[in-house]
């Protein structure tokens, strides 16, 4: 997503950040991660671009440029000065997070055409940075701001640790590759939840299981998986999964990277959010 193209730093955080962890306790954790979203907009509004990513970003914070590359360089490197034009601004529609709170996510409109998507991970003081934010872009601004979100329901389910999650999911994303390769929406939607959202197109979509069909029938018949990282909540019921895909169309090979989020129900791991973020040109050799 195109984001990414003092006062004192010190002084922005203590401004942006400084109440998250003191009012944290006083919400459900789902509200916590819809509110550290909600201000990650506002003050980029009103600080700019620079100032506002660096401000809610995680040390170990990835963006797809157009792989996946750590965010804080790149987002330093920038000029201080916002660039002209209207102020960027987004909000949330639907959000998720693990039963031990620690992982989370957003994803919603924004003043430009796209879908926003960010993964969310709490941090040793308490408070909410992002480690992953990106999107697909859309053929119009998705209507908005709005003040709804809706609320992925609960894990039932948990792998007991973060290793063992990741452990769990590792045979799960090889067969999701290995079926993708030729029939992709049938793989897809093999793991698919009820109320998912899967996005890449440049038609909106929503959560739900006709929009995944939709959704699904945009999307090349069929791709290749390449995971390239990922990481897990702590309890063990939600995973963040990232990586490389690749297909054709129109006889020439194109490619693109997509963020995924798995949570365990009592009937296994499913796909809850799968976002593809398509890349320009030609995938590299």
């Amino acid at each position: 997503m195109n984001r990414y193209l003092a006062r004192g730093l010190a002084g922005l955080l203590g401004v942006a950040l400084g109440a998250s962890a003191a009012g944290a306790e006083e919400q459900a954790p789902i509200d916590q991660v819809i509110a550290a979203e909600r201000a990650f907009a506002g003050f980029t509004r009103d600080n700019g671009f620079k100032r506002g990513f660096l401000a809610y970003a995680a040390e170990d914070s990835i963006i797809f440029q157009p792989g996946p590359v750590p965010a804080r360089p790149g987002l330093e490197a920038l000029p201080d000065t916002p660039p002209p034009g209207p102020p960027l601004f987004w909000w949330p529609e639907f959000a998720g997070i693990s039963n031990s709170g620690d992982l989370g996510f957003t994803t919603g409109g924004a003043t430009i055409p796209v879908r926003y998507f960010t993964v969310w991970q709490r941090q040793a003081d308490g408070g909410w940075r992002w480690i992953y934010d990106g999107g697909p872009g859309q053929s119009a601004p998705l209507p908005g701001p709005t003040e709804r979100v809706e609320r992925l329901p609960a894990a039932t389910a948990s792998a007991g640790s973060a290793a063992l999650a990741l452990a769990e999911i590792a045979p799960l994303e090889a067969e999701l590759a290995a079926g993708a390769a030729s029939d992709a929406p049938a793989a897809f939607a093999r793991y698919l939840s009820e109320d998912a959202l899967i996005a890449g197109s440049r038609t909106p979509s929503y959560p739900g299981r006709a929009q995944q069909t939709a959704e699904l029938a945009r999307r090349p018949a069929q791709v290749r998986l390449r995971g390239q990282g990922g990481t897990a909540s702590s309890g063990g019921d939600m995973v963040f999964s990232y990586g490389e895909m690749r297909w054709e169309r129109d006889g020439q090979p194109r490619w693109g990277h997509y963020a995924r989020i798995w949570q365990k129900r009592t009937e296994g791991w499913k796909i809850v959010a799968d976002i593809l973020v398509p890349a320009p040109g030609a995938p590299p050799a």
